[in-house]
């Protein structure tokens, strides 16, 4: 019941117009309620999660925080489901998305992505026990277990688009995978650390992710080299354009003064801020 405050949070903003955005109205209600809301996930470390301080911390957090305090307001964290982020109709109930999103295609057809923060490795994991699966090809017609609606579910159905600028190219290695998907990537993670083939033989999901299972003690190894390389943008809803320039002349701004260098150190102890970091 850890999220109940967080959704009393969200229920006391008050019942909200379902109508799209219109041009500078997100951040009119920015600068109005002093206050961004920001979607995020409480089991995505080391991005976001909530400590035992019933705290968000990760990297997202810190680099929502900033883009919050030189919006010169306060930041709300709520957190909606991943596949309810990506699809769009956020009716008002959240401002934006520092989510580690990749910017696709199709998620463009409903959301803005105002700047690229960073850029992932996406990795393949199997348990600490495995000895059949040494490369990723090596999971071809293996059970795989990846977070539902997110590229790492895609490029495993072999039909993943990155169309983004600054995009490595990228060949789909694993043919035929039994995708079992999760609300999110962390119980995947859950799943294999079961033991090798009880519930899962591998899982794909972020490089820092897995990295941070392991700093955790989970019996997991990476193998391999990364899947692809995903540039990641802050997403907002379609339609404000006042509120994606003023989140891409913030976000370069935190480029080039380091501060994304300094974060990204802090979260994964590598500059991600270029492609294949």
């Amino acid at each position: 019941m850890r999220l109940r405050s967080i959704v009393l949070a969200v229920a006391a903003m008050g019942v909200l117009s379902s109508s799209p955005a219109f041009a500078g109205a997100v951040l009119d209600r920015i600068q109005q309620n002093k206050k961004m809301v920001m979607s995020t996930d409480p089991e995505y470390p080391p991005q976001s999660s909530l400590n035992a301080s019933n705290q968000f911390e990760g990297f997202d957090i810190d680099v929502g925080t900033e883009i919050a305090k030189r919006l010169g307001v306060s930041i709300e964290f709520v957190t909606p489901g991943w596949e309810t982020i990506v699809s769009g109709k956020w009716a008002g109930r959240w401002d934006v998305s520092v989510g580690s999103m990749t910017p696709t295609k199709a998620r463009a057809e409903v959301l803005d992505f105002p700047a690229i923060y960073y850029y992932t490795p996406a990795a393949l994991a199997v348990n600490s026990a495995n000895t059949t699966i040494k490369t990723p090809a090596d999971a071809s017609g293996k059970k795989i277990g990846v977070g539902a609606a997110t590229t790492y579910e895609n490029y495993l159905r072999n039909d993943l688009v990155i169309d983004a600028a600054g995009a490595p190219p990228f060949q789909f290695v694993i043919k035929d995978a039994k995708i079992q998907s999760y609300d999110t990537d962390v119980p995947a993670l859950d799943d294999l650390k079961l033991g090798d083939g009880t519930r899962l033989d591998a899982v794909a999901t972020a490089l820092p992710t897995i990295q941070g299972a392991i700093k955790n003690g989970y019996p997991i190894k990476v193998v391999g080299s990364p899947l692809f390389y995903e540039p990641l943008s802050v997403a907002i809803e379609k339609g404000d354009p006042e509120l994606t320039a003023k989140l891409a002349e913030i976000v370069k701004a935190m480029h080039e003064d380091g501060t994304l260098t300094k974060l990204s150190m802090k979260w994964y102890g590598a500059d991600l801020t270029k492609p294949a970091a």
